[in-house]
């Protein structure tokens, strides 16, 4: 068996060198310089470079989120594994929280009132915070779905939804539907592609951008 001769890299120098791979191998590809972190992060995450053309970004999304982040806002998840994934000390720092409502009691409840899912109805609680949030929607196109019908009754307005739900039942659908908003900056991997780990790595490349 032929074995690959191993690189000589120190541990606090593997994700330097992970990102130079990455540019070397995105070779001659241009990235909008304003994009190009949050891309460059997701592929870290990943290893897939086809996510240097499918994340499609709203008009000044980056910017308006990077400001929304340095006034503290806080962020919703639609999984505690995404929540888990996001860099604690970077919000601390910024004075931002997190939140993920799916385990919750009374989001359960409602849910099986309503014969509906627990990622819909956590929607609905984070509707009821009277505070403008980002949402980094990682699994469930139903709460993307709901997002955009609670947009739509003049309920809420999230200051950026990530939306990187992985799947096949209704996730290009409920993608295309966030990209459809007017005014409402967003940050969407088009196609079936996404997870809740590609929603925590957009989240910490926004935060990485903050000193």
């Amino acid at each position: 068996m032929e074995f690959y001769e191993l690189e000589r890299v120190l541990p606090e120098e593997i994700e330097k060198r992970s990102f130079e791979i990455i540019t070397q191998e995105l070779g001659e590809k241009v990235l909008n310089p304003e994009h190009e972190l949050v891309i460059k992060r997701v592929i870290h995450t990943t290893a897939d470079f086809e996510y240097a053309d499918s994340l499609i970004f709203s008009p000044g999304a980056v910017e308006k989120a990077l400001e929304a982040l340095k006034g503290g806002c806080r962020i919703i998840t639609d999984t505690n594994m995404g929540k888990a994934g996001i860099n604690k000390g970077a919000l601390k720092r910024l004075g931002c929280s997190v939140d993920c409502f799916m385990a919750d009691e009374d989001v359960a409840e409602y849910a099986k009132n309503h014969n509906t899912t627990r990622a819909r109805a956590s929607m609905d609680k984070a509707a009821g915070l009277s505070e403008d949030c980002i949402f980094a929607v990682g699994n469930a196109p139903t709460a993307l779905v709901r997002l955009y019908e609670l947009i739509k009754e003049g309920k809420i307005q999230p200051k950026l939804i990530i939306g990187v739900p992985v799947g096949f039942v209704n996730v290009v659908q409920s993608k295309e539907m966030i990209m459809s908003l007017a005014g409402v900056p967003f940050i969407v991997a088009k196609g079936r592609k996404g997870g809740s780990n590609v929603a925590a790595a957009i989240v910490n490349a926004l935060l990485y951008q903050i000193r």
